[in-house]
Parts: C-alpha cells; structure tokens; sequence
C-alpha cells in the first residue's frame, strides 16, 4: 500500500473514532455520560433502561471495534493479526459486559471508578492502544 494512501486511511478512520466520542451525546443512549462528568463520587446512579443501555454499549463497542479493526489491517496487512484481534475484542465485550451488567444492576458508591473504567474501556477504544504496541513489538521480534 502506498504510504499516502495509508496516512490516509489511517486519517479517515481516526477521525471516524473522534466523530463517535465528540456526538456521543446524539448518537448513543446513555445516562452515564452525564453522570461520570460530574463529581460522580458523591450522587446516586442516574435512572437508566438497563436493555436499552446495555444495547447501545454493545452498538458502540462494535463500531468502535470495526474501525479499530480498520486502523490495524492498514498498520499490520495480516490476517493473524485481525484474527488475534477479533479474539481479543470478542473475548473483552464478554467479560466487560458482564461486569458492566453488574455494576449498572447493582450500583454502590464505592464501586463507581470500578465502573467508570470498566464502561471507559466498552465506550472508548482503548484496546486499539494497547493492540498497536503489542503488534509493532511482535513484528520486530518475529
């Protein structure tokens, strides 16, 4: 791949990530966002649909994962490596997700920073950061 080419697509698609974070607000259902703005140490839970909520992070997390997806395709061209990392993301929605479950079912004070970087690394794609050194390490020492 051409590298202006590539500069531009991983462009597009870093934008695209940006784009969900900066209309979170229009695009996505969710209580929290709001909440864990404020000095969420000292309130009470927000009201909240648990089904709709929980479907809307799930939306999030796959769009966010696609793109994520995207950037190291262009970074990497190996199908190893999108095979490995379509195992990672589908392994860390399942066992995130049921933590996010149990923290929005049962919410304690004491537990909302738990919670809070929990929901960060669904709504957020922090695992991209973490794939993208992990990858580039591995390249150099295979």
């Amino acid at each position: 791949m051409h590298k202006l080419t590539k500069i531009g697509l991983l462009t597009v698609l870093g934008v695209l990530l940006i784009l969900i974070r900066v209309f979170e607000d229009q695009l996505f259902y969710d209580p929290f966002l709001e909440f864990f703005r404020n000095d969420y140490l000292y309130l009470d839970s927000p009201r909240r649909e648990t089904f709709k909520l929980t479907m809307f992070t799930v939306l999030r997390y796959v769009i966010n994962s696609v793109i994520s997806l995207g950037v190291l395709w262009v970074l990497f061209k190996d199908r190893g490596v999108i095979k490995f990392s379509v195992l990672i993301y589908t392994i860390a929605l399942i066992i995130l997700l049921l933590l996010f479950l149990y923290f929005v079912i049962n919410p304690k004070q004491e537990d909302y920073y738990l919670f809070f970087n929990i929901r960060r690394f669904l709504i957020q794609p922090l695992i991209l950061l973490l794939l993208i050194p992990a990858f580039f390490y591995y390249k150099q020492h295979e």
